[in-house]
């Protein structure tokens, strides 16, 4: 399905004074009551009233689209005041679609019933898809909760409306599968023996460290799926991400174990240079001769007091080791 703009239509105004104008005319015709005026102007009196179904306003980023007894017409796409076949439908199978999106949140039943005719219209502007949050198994099989936000338009819209069912819904599954496929490649954190370029060598991506390399990826297999659609996916970005709630305490303890044995290896490394500096230093210096014994004496209680999580307490040795 190819769209058709119907842009050389705008001549709504030209034909709402024409209306008017025979309107004023047959009026004058009844007036005078002669037997083939009367007739003349009753007919346009009871007809011309059918011009009006063809007139059409378009607001910037709107667009309508039109069928002819079941046949496409064009769509108006650019913003005026048209007149087309009286006859035409326009046609917006997601007219009364609500999602998490912006453009659908906040509307009372009282306005969509009074918005109902303009919803027949399909808003060209850019919009914000907020999918619910959806718990996956990672590449490790660990269950986590993610939702992301899409944002999207409608490119052409002959093929969201007639290539697909509803072009909203037909969105949000999709955002919902391919969503699906990307993460099941990726860990939540940095994992060993983990590919998720796909090359065959293990790199360190990870759905928490490669945020924005995982939303360019799940952007680019939402608009390969949406393209038939006529739909253009502008971004899409992770607004949570989290383990989920049956995993999240013990992935904490992990978590927190694995920065305990972070820090302590840091503090040893720090704590061997310097009783290293201190011996080097003291035999420089000559400041005072140590056997093999007094050096394991003097590096064992060093490390105890740059090791030990509080304050060292000391110990006045007013004896001999020997």
């Amino acid at each position: 399905m190819t769209e058709k703009n119907l842009n050389k239509k705008k001549n709504g105004i030209a034909v709402l004074l024409l209306s008017f104008v025979i309107y004023a005319v047959s009026i004058y015709g009844l007036i005078y009551k002669s037997g083939v005026l009367f007739g003349i102007s009753l007919f346009f009196v009871c007809t011309t009233w059918l011009l009006w179904p063809g007139l059409k306003v378009i607001q910037p980023q709107e667009a309508l689209v039109l069928t002819l007894f079941g046949k496409y017409v064009g769509t108006l796409k650019e913003p005026g005041f048209y007149f087309v076949n009286p006859f035409c439908s326009s046609v917006n199978p997601a007219s009364r679609t609500r999602l998490r999106q912006s453009g659908d949140l906040n509307k009372e039943a009282a306005q969509m019933a009074v918005a109902a005719a303009a919803t027949k219209k399909i808003s060209l502007k850019i919009m914000t898809l907020d999918n619910n949050r959806q718990k996956i198994n990672d590449c490790l099989g660990n269950p986590i909760e993610i939702g992301i936000a899409v944002t999207w338009k409608v490119h052409d819209t002959a093929k969201a409306v007639f290539n697909v069912d509803n072009y909203k819904e037909f969105l949000s599954l999709q955002c919902d599968s391919a969503l699906r496929n990307i993460v099941r490649i990726y860990p939540y954190d940095i994992a060993p023996n983990v590919d998720t370029t796909g090359d065959g060598v293990a790199d360190e991506g990870s759905l928490r460290g490669s945020s924005e390399i995982v939303a360019a990826r799940i952007r680019d297999e939402i608009q390969q799926r949406v393209q038939e659609a006529g739909l253009e996916i502008i971004e899409a970005r992770i607004t949570h991400l989290a383990y989920a709630p049956e995993i999240a305490a013990v992935m904490l303890q992990r978590q927190q174990a694995a920065a305990v044995i972070d820090a302590r290896k840091m503090i040893v490394d720090g704590a061997v240079g310097m009783v290293e500096m201190a011996l080097e230093y003291l035999n420089a210096h000559e400041v005072i001769t140590l056997d093999e014994e007094r050096k394991a004496a003097m590096v064992s209680n060093l490390l105890v007091v740059l090791c030990g999580n509080h304050d060292a307490q000391p110990i006045v040795n007013s004896g001999t080791l020997y």
